[in-house]
């Protein structure tokens, strides 16, 4: 609407002519303008009336300036001639009696005109649609229907968001990190290439591990601060497709599939940095693709000895940590190295994933075996409790879990199948082992009654704490947060050891605990610079259910008379890693809004700077 200042109040309109096409051209108004209306009609008036670049400020008679209200002079008037009878075009009948006397006319009624309006009053007419006639003397008919009722009655017809009306996708940054994008004007116009370095970050990000939900926040974020706000995202399993659709100019449609993964929590928070610096406002095209593509080429933090070495203190950690002995823990130890080799010559040969987990499932299980018929002082169950802890898909459980309430319905479905696979392949070989140590005649394991021994509540607490850290390792977080890390591990512990005292069961304390390790994890990784995924996935695992899937497993292979009791077992451990994952979603979805309105209130100070 003009203030006005514009041209509608400028320069008189032409009759006929829409005095303002780009207001005609704008199908929907905000309510202030629809508001302000008459006070900008007002305004309007008063810059015509008491400017001294209009003509219709001068007198027509004597062409010097008016001292009141501009008035323009009314066209004459033609005086009516006198008819002596009728028309010559008409023959006159003969009167009987003499000619009739010549009639006197009558005075000619003055036509009603409307009053002269000005220059300004010209330009009211046309934005509101009333009738008059201009400074001219020519009528000021209306070009077109009243604008401001057309629009307030399509506002009244059409609802604020028809169905078929796209959203805002900017929208769903709303309790995010990247919420309130600064847009850089100074960016390259060319959209391709936009398109080209979002799809390359959003498949770094997806090959370390994020979710969906961060993902398409990053994307949205980076395509927004780059500009290009006609932009849609659509995420599945394995795939990436954008979607750039401008009203005036060329559209580009990309896709991209993910085929590989590794553990990198390391590059997926320097890939986290990035996105923050690009919405910021302070990363130019370019430069966000050239720190792209060092993250991708920089190398992990620690190298393949000091991962393997970490996943065995892990074990040796957790063995102890569950009651297990320190021969037992030794055992795990030996074990874990043993896997760590057959994992990495397996994804070396590509072999699938699923034979991969079951054959270093299967070492585990009949090293424990071995053992257990050598009569060595340790207790084989606790043994693989702790050997196939790290190979359970805790973290694949959290990003599906996570994927399925945000909305990625395809992508938590793909997620789910991948981590119920491993989840079977882990159970085959445990299968396998038992099966082949009956057949060579090993002896019976009593799952029943496992021998564990009690240690005080604060070694307890730091081998929670060694053990989580060691598991971050063999994630490749970086150092700086493995700290961190442990950190959360430990109140997550304390919280539980809080809620079994209160008298909760088993199967809701870990739920509860994983709830505090989802909030904790948001909030320190906020601090940190880094995804919440990066803390939350190592913290939980001290809670995963790992004995429990070895009792209801052995249960299943040799106590067929209580089979039912062993399904529910299973059933059971299942249900108490699906808690633990919903329960750090829950967390993370509790503490986003806190994380957003904190981040939205830093972003606008730094603005007013």
């Amino acid at each position: 609407m003009s203030s006005g200042k514009g041209p509608d109040a400028t320069a008189p309109a032409s009759p006929g002519e829409d005095p303002n096409p780009q207001v005609s051209s704008i199908r929907r108004v905000e309510a202030g303008e629809m508001t302000h209306i008459a006070q900008a009609l007002k305004d309007a008036a008063a810059h015509a009336k008491n400017s001294p670049l209009f003509p219709h400020l001068d007198t027509p008679a004597t062409g010097k300036p008016a001292t009141g209200t501009p008035t323009v002079a009314p066209t004459p008037t033609k005086p009516v001639p006198k008819q002596a009878g009728k028309p010559s075009g008409r023959p006159a009948a003969k009167r009987v009696g003499g000619p009739r006397p010549p009639k006197t006319p009558k005075p000619a009624k003055p036509t009603k005109r409307p009053r002269p309006t000005t220059l300004a009053q010209d330009a009211i007419n046309a934005k509101t649609g009333q009738v008059g006639i201009t400074s001219t003397g020519a009528p000021a008919l209306p070009p077109r229907a009243n604008p401001a009722a057309k629009r307030m009655i399509s506002r009244l017809l059409a609802s604020d968001t028809p169905p078929t009306q796209a959203f805002n996708i900017v929208e769903r940054l709303k309790g995010t990190p990247y919420a309130n994008p600064k847009v850089n004007a100074a960016q390259d116009a060319s959209a391709r290439k936009t398109l080209e370095f979002a799809l390359d970050l959003a498949e770094t990000m997806f090959r370390y591990g994020a979710g969906a939900l961060e993902v398409e926040t990053s994307v949205i974020a980076v395509t927004a601060a780059l500009g290009l706000s006609y932009t849609d995202v659509d995420i599945t399993n394995q795939s990436i497709h954008l979607n750039f659709s401008p009203p005036e100019g060329e559209s580009f449609s990309m896709l991209r599939v993910v085929r590989s993964w590794t553990n990198n929590f390391a590059g997926l928070a320097e890939v986290h940095r990035l996105v923050s610096d690009i919405v910021s406002g302070g990363v130019t095209r370019q430069q966000s693709v050239d720190r792209l593509r060092e993250i991708s080429r920089r190398p992990k933090p620690f190298p393949r000895w000091m991962i393997g070495s970490a996943a065995g203190a892990f074990a040796a950690f957790f063995v102890i940590f569950i009651g297990g002995s320190l021969p037992g823990a030794i055992l795990a130890f030996v074990s874990s190295l043993a896997v760590g080799q057959i994992i990495k010559y397996a994804a070396r040969w590509r072999v699938p994933e699923f034979f991969s987990i079951a054959t270093a499932s299967f070492v585990v299980t009949a090293i424990a075996v071995l053992f257990h018929a050598l009569n060595a002082p340790m207790d084989a169950a606790l043994v693989v409790a702790g050997g196939i802890l790290l190979l359970l898909p805790s973290a694949r459980f959290v990003s599906a879990l996570q994927d399925a309430i945000n909305g990625f319905p395809v992508t938590a479905a793909g997620r789910f199948f991948s981590a119920a696979l491993t989840y079977a392949a882990i159970l085959t070989g445990i299968m396998t082992a038992l099966v082949g140590g009956e057949l060579l005649g090993a002896p019976e394991l009593d799952v029943r009654v496992i021998d564990t021994i009690s240690y005080p509540g604060w070694l307890l607490a730091a081998l929670v704490v060694a053990a989580v850290i060691m598991g971050a390792i063999t994630e490749q977080s970086e150092p700086k947060l493995l700290l961190p890390t442990g950190g959360i591990a430990l109140l997550g512990y304390l919280i539980l050891l809080g809620i079994q005292a209160l008298g909760v069961g088993d199967r809701a304390a870990p739920a509860v605990a994983a709830t505090f390790v989802g909030l904790a994890g948001r909030w320190v990784a906020y601090k940190m610079g880094a995804p919440q995924l990066v803390l939350a996935a190592p913290a939980i695992v001290f809670l995963l259910p790992g004995l429990m899937i070895f009792r209801s497993m052995y249960g299943i292979v040799f106590d067929v008379d209580d089979m039912n009791s062993a399904i529910v077992q299973m059933f059971t451990a299942f249900t108490i890693m699906m808690a633990i994952a919903g329960g750090v979603v829950f967390g993370d979805t509790i503490a986003r809004p806190l994380i957003g309105a904190e981040v939205l209130a830093e972003r606008r100070n730094i603005r007013r700077r």
